[in-house]
């Protein structure tokens, strides 16, 4: 549900359902912070720092990337969450409040032989002429082995990268080499690039090797962009590193059921020169059969998901690149929120039910929700709960926004047990909100003053389940006729001189918007499972859930603060699991994992926490049969950190609170005089 700026804007024709973004907080903190925004510092490698491959080869062996699949390198989350460490055990795996996190993940399994060469063949026999020749970087003794020698060719971001997907690849030959004929290496000529002496070419990943064997050939790196740093949302999430390694969702389909997804740039196909990936649209808004996003609210949600930064890499300049996290996914458009952003529960079943209908035509293995309303019943009565259960039982990853309730302080609930539906559902993954405060750092994430908190109210699930950036985040602007844009003119994102000091209406019109809220945070998460089934197309439901909450980062501090710049009201932020459930969602870590949890339906359920009036403690058990009761990889200091002792009382928590008769009693906070939303 929206926390709207305007009450007006909240519920116009009734509806109880409603988006899930923070209105109120992005319309009063752009007036604040607008031109802090746009000029956001842009780091001139796009705080992209690439895989360091190693100085010291192992005969027969390469340099190991964290998502290459080979050697022992682990992923750290340092001071901005991106640097390699080799030291990693078992025993720092998962430290909490740390400000610098070193998580030893699994492997990725082999994507591309990168220390493997080929099957032997003539031509590669023949090639023994990059044995005697220096290598940059490489000992001129002949110390490298061939192997080696090929790896040190090429560049440390495109290891471990997908070994079917086509990349545009710069090749630099030597000097006193003239440029080679690379057909036969299954590479197709771009453009010839004199200056450097290279070729512009597009090859697939698996064959790199045999470019790399070419004696002719000095370095091969991708055809990096180059302008503007990348969002911090997407640095946040690590899903930049996911990118540069092949990892874009393409072929997944993801429906997104919200107000509509308006024709823009950014969703049609790489250089806007093929259809949309919007490749369903329908509309259940009754007595409006119209798809487009009349709101504003899908197209801003779909962007985060999938837009590929078209507008503000190509069309004009901008502070930042705005892409998604699975830039190459599909979209099914499934409109159930009118102009005003309200619902009904039945429009969001039938679109639901549309979702499953379509599954293998558009291979949708996603559903996102950026809605949700209030708790009124147990989950197992909830028909909202029971639509996305079918949907979750059908093989499709629903994610639900956990709502915006957070700052639902009344009766001394400290907005706990805030968790709206569907959120509450115990199969599905529902997503907090984090905030960046614009740094792009994963290690300078804090939890939102309005994301609502668990447990929830009847069941007392554990939610949320993980938190990702939803604060401040700029993604598509449907049209300038949108409903919140027109509201709200203040959220829009203009473009910028060449220098991107100075931006506004003068350099052109604004292609996106910035938005707020738990709705922003959800297809973050969704953009991250696109992923990891782009990957592996066989992992279930409820192994996409384990494994993203199992390689959450947990650095999280016991406590943080945030101020509302529409009301002042500053809130002290407990962030234990029933705010920022297993941590913040790592796209680089998930997919660098190679932990299973069982396939069956429901192993994945999330666990239910009670209450002692006696001790007044609470406890978090897992359903039989769930990983969560497996003491071995799903150990609750790995899914919940120092958090919880599983099976004991939780480390953090208030007393008071937990003694309050909201949180366990029965949904007071959804009684008649509580306006959600509001």
């Amino acid at each position: 549900m929206t926390l709207s700026p305007n009450k007006s804007l909240q519920n116009k024709n009734g509806g109880p359902m409603n988006t899930t973004t923070w209105g109120a907080l992005i319309a009063l903190s752009l007036v604040l912070t607008g031109l802090g925004l746009a000029r956001l510092a842009s780091h001139a490698d796009g705080n992209q720092q690439p895989f360091q491959a190693a100085a010291n080869s192992v005969q027969g062996q390469v340099p190991a990337s964290p998502l290459s699949g080979r050697g022992t390198d682990s992923y750290k989350a340092g001071a901005d969450g991106r640097t390699l460490n080799s030291a990693a055990t078992p025993e720092n795996r998962n430290p909490h409040f740390t400000a610098s996190v070193d998580r030893a993940v699994a492997p990725l399994p082999p994507a591309i032989g990168l220390g493997e060469p080929s099957a032997p063949s003539a031509s590669l026999k023949d090639r023994t002429a990059v044995q005697q020749s220096p290598v940059s970087g490489a000992s001129s003794t002949g110390a490298l082995s061939l192997q080696a020698q090929i790896a040190a060719k090429i560049a440390p971001d495109l290891q471990g990268i997908d070994p079917q997907k086509p990349v545009d690849v710069i090749v630099q030959f030597n000097k006193s080499a003239a440029p080679s004929d690379l057909t036969a290496d299954g590479a197709t000529l771009k453009s010839s690039l004199p200056l450097i002496h290279a070729q512009l070419v597009t090859v697939r990943g698996v064959s790199l090797n045999n470019l790399a064997s070419e004696s002719g050939v000095a370095y091969i790196s991708p055809n990096r962009k180059v302008r503007g740093a990348i969002d911090p949302v997407v640095t946040a999430v690590n899903a930049d590193i996911a990118y540069a390694h092949g990892w874009d969702g393409a072929g997944v389909g993801v429906a997104v059921i919200d107000s509509g997804v308006g024709a823009v740039d950014d969703l049609n196909s790489e250089g806007n020169t093929s259809p949309s990936r919007v490749v369903y649209a329908q509309s259940f808004v009754p007595g409006d059969t119209t798809t487009t996003d009349a709101y504003g609210h899908g197209t801003h949600v779909s962007g985060i998901i999938a837009g590929n930064a078209y507008d503000s890499t190509n069309l004009a300049t901008y502070p930042n690149v705005y892409r998604g996290i699975a830039p190459e996914a599909t979209i099914i458009s499934l409109r159930v929120l009118d102009g005003t952003g309200a619902s009904v529960d039945s429009s969001v079943i039938a679109a639901i039910q549309q979702a499953i209908a379509l599954q293998s035509t558009y291979n949708i293995r996603v559903i996102n929700l950026s809605l949700s309303r209030g708790v009124y019943e147990s989950y197992t009565l909830d028909p909202l709960c029971q639509a996305v259960e079918s949907a979750w039982q059908a093989g499709i990853v629903v994610v639900a926004a956990a709502g915006n309730m957070g700052e639902y302080y009344a009766a001394g609930t400290q907005g706990y047990a805030t968790i709206g539906a569907p959120g509450n559902d115990p199969y599905v993954i529902t997503v907090g909100a984090t905030n960046t405060h614009g740094t792009g750092s994963q290690a300078a994430q804090t939890i939102t003053s309005y994301s609502s908190k668990g447990p929830t109210a009847f069941d007392h699930i554990v939610k949320p389940d993980l938190v990702a950036p939803g604060n401040s985040v700029v993604s598509l602007l449907a049209s300038p006729n949108t409903t919140l844009i027109t509201e709200y003119p203040s959220l829009a994102v203009f473009p910028c001189n060449s220098s991107a000091n100075t931006c506004g209406p003068q350099y052109g019109p604004a292609n996106y918007m910035t938005m707020s809220g738990t709705s922003m945070a959800t297809p973050v998460v969704s953009g991250v499972a696109a992923l990891l089934l782009q990957q592996n197309s066989s992992l279930t439901p409820d192994q996409v859930k384990a494994r993203l909450m199992e390689t959450a980062w947990q650095g999280f501090n016991e406590y943080t603060s945030a101020t509302d710049l529409g009301s002042g009201v500053t809130y002290t932020i407990e962030q234990d699991i029933f705010a920022a459930g297993a941590g913040a969602v790592d796209a680089a870590g998930a997919l660098a994992s190679t932990d299973l949890a069982p396939a069956t339906y429901g192993s994945a359920m999330s666990p239910t926490a009670s209450f002692n009036s006696a001790t007044n403690s609470v406890t978090i058990t897992g359903a039989p049969g769930t990983v969560w009761t497996n003491p071995n990889v799903w150990a609750n200091s790995v899914i919940w950190g120092n958090s919880v002792v599983w099976g004991n009382s939780v480390v953090w928590g208030n007393s008071v609170v937990w003694g309050n008769s909201v949180v366990w009693g029965n949904s007071v906070v959804w009684g008649n005089s509580v306006v959600w939303g509001n």
